[in-house]
């Protein structure tokens, strides 16, 4: 455990090195659809172009919900009660999180997320912004099994978790069932998830926030390679690939690819992947429900389903799930 910088933050570092990294590179660009994971997405620069992307005129979600989360903050925290245990995944900037916090009292906060600078920065800012709230970070793969470290002496508070920004849309709709259940499982009986979920609409509307007209969200895209280039000694040809991103209506997605331009070989790690001419390597999902699919979602996954907030247009949701039984001590 790392101390951080400011009052009352321990770091827990949990996260994978950089042979994980190597080895799921290597494992997606080797099935016959190569694709790669959009959490490799945020390194420092990849985080910096995403805080770009959020306050594009073409991307609504980021606006929508800090929108509905400075309306609705007091009843939700109402909700979730004061002295929880404030669990966040993937907690970026954090600047939802702060519209939160000012609303709820909870005894802890605990931001997760794979970027290990964005992590330290952002938990320390709040740390200082909120000082009677401890404030325990976990640099982690929440994607993945993981034992959440420095709760010892939180057992009998009630656990919360909170998973803004519409990233339960990374997930296919499997991959989001056992995400879910995972977290009832973390939760506990009488726990509760606050999840911000994007809802469907009309696709030319989506496929604009996927593909702006800056070209920002492409930069986002293309930066996945520039990472690999730099962190596994890949020569990978910036120019030869292109940013793709439309509407699956069939599958009710939307799906970030990048386009080979040419025939061209890639040499990762001592591994040779070659590519065809308009062959992609699918880096994203982003899933859009409806109020209704993602409710039955949450029911399957073992949680009840209480309060949903949308915005008047109902572009985007925020939902009150708990996990049923009363809290106990362990």
């Amino acid at each position: 455990m790392v101390r951080g910088s400011a009052s009352r933050v321990s770091y827990h570092d949990l996260a994978p090195d950089a042979g994980d990294f190597r080895q799921e590179v290597i494992a997606g660009l080797s099935r016959a659809q190569k694709s790669l994971s959009p959490k490799f997405f945020y390194d420092e620069r990849g985080s910096q172009l995403f805080e770009a992307i959020c306050e594009l005129p073409e991307y609504y979600p980021t606006r929508t919900e800090v929108a509905l989360m400075q309306d609705n903050a007091s009843e939700m925290a109402q909700q979730l009660g004061p002295g929880c245990v404030l669990i966040e995944y993937g907690s970026g900037s954090g600047r939802k999180t702060r519209i939160l916090l000012e609303a709820l009292a909870p005894a802890a906060y605990v931001p997760i997320d794979i970027a290990g600078p964005q992590l330290a920065d952002c938990s320390n800012e709040l740390a200082r912004a909120f000082p009677d709230i401890a404030v325990i970070a976990v640099c982690a793969d929440y994607s993945r099994p993981f034992a959440l470290p420095g709760l010892e002496r939180l057992r009998e508070n009630r656990r919360v978790i909170y998973f803004p920004g519409s990233t339960i849309g990374n997930f296919t709709v499997p991959e989001a069932l056992a995400f879910l259940r995972g977290a009832c499982t973390i939760l506990r009986p009488g726990g509760a998830m606050l999840v911000g979920v994007d809802l469907k609409k009309d696709p030319a509307m989506l496929r604009a926030a996927y593909d702006d007209a800056q070209g920002v969200t492409a930069q986002f895209n293309v930066n996945l390679l520039v990472r690999i280039n730099r962190e596994l000694g890949a020569n990978i040809d910036l120019a030869g690939f292109r940013h793709r991103a439309f509407y699956n209506a069939e599958a009710g997605r939307i799906e970030m690819h990048l386009e080979s331009l040419r025939d061209q070989q890639v040499v990762i790690s001592d591994r040779t992947f070659t590519f065809r001419k308009g062959e992609t390597i699918h880096t994203e999902n982003s899933y859009k429900y409806s109020i209704a699919e993602f409710q039955d979602l949450a029911r399957t996954a073992g949680f009840v389903a209480h309060s949903c907030w949308t915005d008047a247009r109902e572009l985007f949701s925020v939902h009150y799930l708990t996990v049923p039984g009363q809290a106990k001590p362990l």
